[in-house]
Formats: C-alpha cells, sequence, structure tokens
C-alpha cells in the first residue's frame, strides 16, 4: 500500500484503473494470471476511450486559384463510411477557372459530407467534410456547430463623421386620387396651358399613351362650341408643415410614361417581364470583374500591323506533306514567344508598383469554352518546336473544353494570345489580363493582290496572303515606340 501512497493514488481507484474491482482485486493481485488480465483489460478499455474521443480531420474549401473567393461542390467522388486512401480524389471543386478534383491529403474514412453536392458559393475555409482515422468509429462522428469560413481580421475602428444637419424639406402634396395623367408632347403641353385646360378632359391617342398636340387641339374646339369648361385651379391648400426628410432622388415627370407594355426606364432597376434572368457561373462572374478592373485600371494602347503569311503558309504545306500536323496560330506562338526572348522588354508584368522582367516564356492561348473564355499556358514556348507547340495546345484545349485544367496549367502566363480568325474575323481588341502587360488578337488570314517588281524590274500584280494583328499593351510598363517595335 505505500506505492499508491506515494503516488497519490487511492487504492480503490488504482484497482479501477487498472481493470480490477470489488473483492477480486487482492486475489487478482497475487496471482500472474491475474495481473496480466487486468492489464489487458486497462489498455483496451483505455485505447476505446482514446477511439472515441479522437477528433476528425476536416476538409475544408480549398484555394484553387489566385483569384478564387469561393467555389462550387460539383459532386463527391466518395460517400460517407468509404475508406480513403492519401492522393484519393474525395469531391469535384468548380473554381472560377475550371473544375478541379480535391484530392485527400490522409488515409481515413470519409465521415461526414458537409456540403452536398451541387452547392454552389461556398466560400473559401468553409467545411465541406469530416474524415476519421481507420478503426475510429465514424457514424459518432458529429458535426461542429461552426461550420462557416474564418471570419476575417477586424478593422481599426474609424471614428464616425458627425452627422449633417438635416435640412426640412416641404412635403409635396399626394396627387389627386382618381384624376388620369398623360404623358404630353411638348406642342400638346403648350397648348393646354395657353387655354387653360387639361389633359384628363380629353382623351391620349398617341403612341404609348401620349397626348398629342391633335388631342389637344380638339379640346379647345370642344371648348368653343361650349361643351367643356376651363380647368379652374384648386384653392391652394394650407402650407405644411416642414418636415426633416433624407435626400430624394428627382421626382419623375408629372405625366409619367404608362407602363403598358412593361418597358424599362433607365436610371432604373428593370421591369419584370422585359428580361429572362441567366445565371452566373463562379467563372462567368470572375471575368466580368476581372475584365472590368482591366479596362478601368490600365490604360490600353493598342498597335496593328498586316503580316505576310506567304512563307508560313509554305512551311505548314511542307509538314503536312511529312503528315505533321499543325496550324497557323502554332507558328504564331512560336514567332511571339521568340519575339519575347529576343525583347525581354516586353515579357515584363505590372505588380501595382512597377514593371518586373520575367525569366521565363509562357504563352497563354485564349479558349472558348461553354463556361466562359480561359487561357491555358504554353510553358516555356520559345524552347519547344512547332509539332510540341501543336501538341500542347491540343491536349490543354480539350481539357479546359471538358472542364478538366489542373491550377497549374491556366495559371501564370506573360503574354497572352487570343485568334479569332477561325470565325472569319479581320480585326479586334482585346483586353489585357493581368498581371500581363500584353495580349495579342489575331484576325483571319485574306488574299491580296499588291504591285511587285521582279529581279528585271518589271511591275506585276502578286497575291499576298495577310494577315492583320492587333496588340494592346498596358502603356505603364510597355511604351508605344517599344510596342511598334514589337509588331515589327
Amino acid at each position: 500500500m505505500a506505492a499508491p501512497w506515494r503516488l497519490g493514488w487511492e487504492p480503490w481507484l488504482l484497482r479501477c484503473v487498472l481493470g480490477f474491482g470489488g473483492r477480486r482485486g487482492p486475489a487478482v493481485l497475487k496471482g500472474a494470471a491475474g495481473w496480466s488480465a487486468g492489464r489487458g483489460a486497462s489498455r483496451r478499455w483505455l485505447h476505446s476511450t482514446r477511439r472515441l474521443q479522437a477528433d476528425p480531420i476536416k476538409i475544408l474549401m480549398p484555394s484553387l486559384s489566385p483569384t478564387m473567393e469561393e467555389g462550387n461542390i460539383v459532386k463527391w467522388l466518395k460517400k460517407e463510411g468509404e475508406a480513403v486512401s492519401a492522393g484519393d480524389a474525395l469531391c469535384e471543386i468548380e473554381t472560377d477557372k475550371a473544375v478541379v478534383t480535391l484530392d485527400a491529403s490522409d488515409d481515413g474514412i470519409l465521415a461526414r459530407i458537409v456540403v452536398e453536392g451541387g452547392s454552389k458559393n461556398v466560400r473559401l475555409g468553409s467545411l465541406i467534410g469530416l474524415l476519421v482515422e481507420e478503426g475510429q468509429d465514424w457514424k459518432r462522428v458529429e458535426i461542429p456547430k461552426d461550420v462557416g469560413p474564418p471570419s476575417p481580421p477586424s478593422k481599426p475602428s474609424v471614428p464616425h463623421p458627425s452627422p449633417e444637419p438635416q435640412t426640412s424639406i416641404p412635403v409635396k402634396p399626394e396627387v389627386t386620387p382618381g384624376k388620369l395623367q398623360f404623358r404630353l408632347s411638348p406642342a400638346a403641353r403648350n397648348i393646354l396651358e395657353k387655354h387653360t385646360l387639361d389633359a384628363s378632359q380629353g382623351t391620349a391617342t398617341g403612341p404609348r399613351g401620349i397626348f398629342t398636340k391633335e388631342d389637344a387641339l380638339k379640346l379647345v374646339h370642344l371648348k368653343q362650341l361650349g361643351k367643356i369648361t376651363e380647368s379652374r385651379p384648386a384653392p391652394a391648400p394650407p402650407a405644411a408643415p416642414t418636415v426633416p426628410l433624407p435626400a430624394q432622388a428627382p421626382a419623375g415627370p408629372s405625366y409619367p410614361r404608362p407602363m403598358i407594355p412593361p418597358m424599362s426606364i433607365p436610371g432604373q432597376p428593370n421591369v419584370a417581364g422585359t428580361f429572362t434572368e441567366i445565371p452566373a457561373s463562379n467563372i462567368r462572374r470572375v471575368i466580368a470583374k476581372r475584365l472590368t478592373e482591366s479596362k478601368s485600371t490600365i490604360p490600353h494602347a493598342y498597335t496593328t500591323v498586316d503580316c505576310d503569311l506567304g512563307a508560313v503558309l509554305k512551311a505548314r504545306q511542307n509538314l503536312i506533306r511529312d503528315n505533321i500536323k499543325v496550324s497557323v496560330n502554332d507558328f504564331i506562338i512560336k514567332a511571339a514567344a521568340v519575339t519575347l526572348k529576343q525583347m525581354p522588354g516586353v515579357n515584363v508584368s505590372w505588380d501595382g508598383e512597377g514593371p518586373k522582367q520575367l525569366p521565363f516564356v509562357d504563352i497563354s492561348v485564349a479558349v472558348a469554352t461553354d463556361r466562359g473564355l480561359i487561357t491555358p499556358v504554353i510553358k516555356d514556348a520559345a524552347a519547344k518546336g512547332i509539332q510540341e507547340i501543336a501538341d500542347s495546345v491540343k491536349a490543354l484545349s480539350k481539357k479546359a473544353r471538358d472542364g478538366k485544367l489542373l491550377p497549374e496549367e491556366y495559371q501564370g502566363g506573360s503574354f497572352s494570345i487570343s485568334n479569332l480568325g477561325m470565325f472569319g474575323i479581320d480585326e479586334f481588341t482585346s483586353v489585357i489580363n493581368p498581371p500581363q502587360a500584353c495580349i495579342l488578337s489575331v484576325g483571319r488570314f485574306r488574299p491580296v493582290l499588291k504591285l511587285a517588281q521582279d529581279e528585271e524590274g518589271n511591275a506585276s500584280l502578286q497575291q499576298h496572303q495577310l494577315i492583320k494583328v492587333t496588340m494592346s499593351s498596358d502603356s505603364r510598363a510597355v511604351d508605344d515606340e517599344l510596342a511598334t517595335r514589337t509588331n515589327d
């Protein structure tokens, strides 16, 4: 009894922890077999307690792209109670760029799916699932009460400005109920005011209920025949007390436009029935946001030039004879990459403080998908051959249309190319994709007759295949002279 006392344990507590109890304790302590059984029971009891009390592993909505603020759970690829190994795909998440699979980082069992498949606009850091270790009872896992995203850091308190003194605005008298209102043409208004008549005494026959000049002249004629009397102004009501009111928008015309059929009014929300609501995907919302920021914050400059594709088309025909299929756009990507290698002053980005020269030449190629425009990146395009570029463009374009691009396949890039020539577009301008400094817009190639001289000096008409390209450049990082030399 001395050892338990020195350790601060009561004898009855020691027996309970070791798995003994009651009057059997002393008897079991005397035998080796009894001691072994008690120790095994204690281990099972401690292991069971630890297993029930272990905290589950939280699966949070990750940030899968630099511009991602929220995502959509497309579908879960694992079910509750299903075993998961590290690297297994748990679910598909639609980001602002593509649909990406979320892989498990630990082994275990998927205990709870907190956010079901098909859920939209899930904030970053939100709890979407729970994972437990193997051997734990996943059915007893409870969802934490606080499943929302982490709260943003508190902002320092700013002293509120003193409220401005309220101004007294006289209350406008209400329109007399039952009195019709019309939208008057200028000529009709002048006639009615001159003859002290009211439009409510007649009928509006103009388009959309407008009271026209002819309607006003009819009223004048009826007045001359004595069939109607002058419109006498009602006696002025007693002055209403002034009450302080918040500033209001200027009142509309005294004769508002009738809303039959429904129509939209400038400066006001669209009237129900004049439009069809189209749900916007995450990608579409991000595209709209970034395009607006780009056009409103980046000073765009444009340089346009015609390029002769004669040599390119001949080289392409030679490659086709060797069963190497490449497109004109593949040559343009290669030419742009080599040019950026030779002119590193254009291979820059703008980070808000100044231009940063990039050590790599990665070309972003615009690809149109059902979800919107996305720009997969051809890495180190200057070092690749034409066929390698063609294979990369085909593979990345297919993944982009299928929504299977990985983040590293569309993030980054130092220069963008958008080609609408295959749609018959002669020329167009593109919006810069920040933080890049330039984007090249490529139109279709077309035959053009030009007067040329042969070796003997004889003039003749020759057909040339020209293509018009326009480069949009950020004037903060690439000035006009440098942009002009780039197009040359």
